[in-house]
């Protein structure tokens, strides 16, 4: 039985996973995905390594690796603006102080991100309630082949889901922006390398969606 809800523990990767209650649609329009992005980007980027990431109406995939506490400081001391912007300076980011307070951290961090977004688009769409389901999944990703196959999973399913019939269209994932030269967060040189280049990732994924994805990493969505 596979464990949904492993602990977020400093340097192991996950597939970070989360949809509607009751698969309703959570971004209605072209904005909220950015909109979002935005957000994790807020709360996650100083605490997590992102590789790849796909938004869906009704839900979303990351493929991430919690940093070390000597990164999360690192990160949060590259971020702090100088002396000379201390009259504008936003709170500070939350700093653990040891490895074992990571964990509760980045689960805290998600809550408060799905929260702040939750709380724009209730009023957008006149709702009301929770947006997402209460408790986000992940599965800890356990081996190198585990790692390629997810990368290739999660940009695969704009397509595998019907939602557009390629999913290189698809403008709400990791994947166009791997293949450019835009500035991002994403660690696109890491996943670029780790496919020996653009174009072997490019043919990688062309194959991938010729060939039925394997069991042990198909993702109930």
């Amino acid at each position: 039985m596979k464990d949904y809800y492993p602990e977020l523990v400093p340097g192991a990767y996950y597939h970070v996973f989360n949809r509607g209650n009751n698969r309703e649609t959570v971004f209605f329009k072209a904005e909220n995905y950015r909109y979002f992005l935005g957000k994790y980007a807020k709360y996650l980027s100083l605490y997590l390594d992102t590789y790849a990431y796909c938004l869906l109406p009704n839900h979303f995939h990351l493929l991430i690796r919690v940093r070390t506490l000597e990164e999360i400081h690192a990160a949060v001391a590259a971020d702090f603006p100088g002396f000379e912007n201390l009259e504008s300076l936003p709170p500070p980011p939350p700093l653990p102080q040891c490895a074992e307070e990571i964990p509760k951290l980045i689960s805290n961090q998600f809550r408060i991100c799905f929260m702040s977004y939750a709380k724009s688009i209730n009023k957008q769409e006149n709702r009301v309630g929770s947006l997402f389901q209460k408790n986000f999944k992940r599965l800890y990703v356990h081996a190198p082949d585990y790692f390629t196959q997810l990368i290739l999973y999660i940009h695969a399913n704009p397509q595998s889901h019907g939602i557009i019939k390629d999913y290189r269209d698809w403008p709400h994932s990791s994947y166009p922006t791997l293949l450019s030269n835009s500035p991002t967060l994403l660690q696109r040189t890491v996943v670029i390398d780790w496919f020996g280049g653009k174009e072997s990732m490019e043919a990688k994924h062309q194959q991938y969606l010729k060939l039925k994805y394997l069991d042990a990493y198909e993702i109930e969505d």
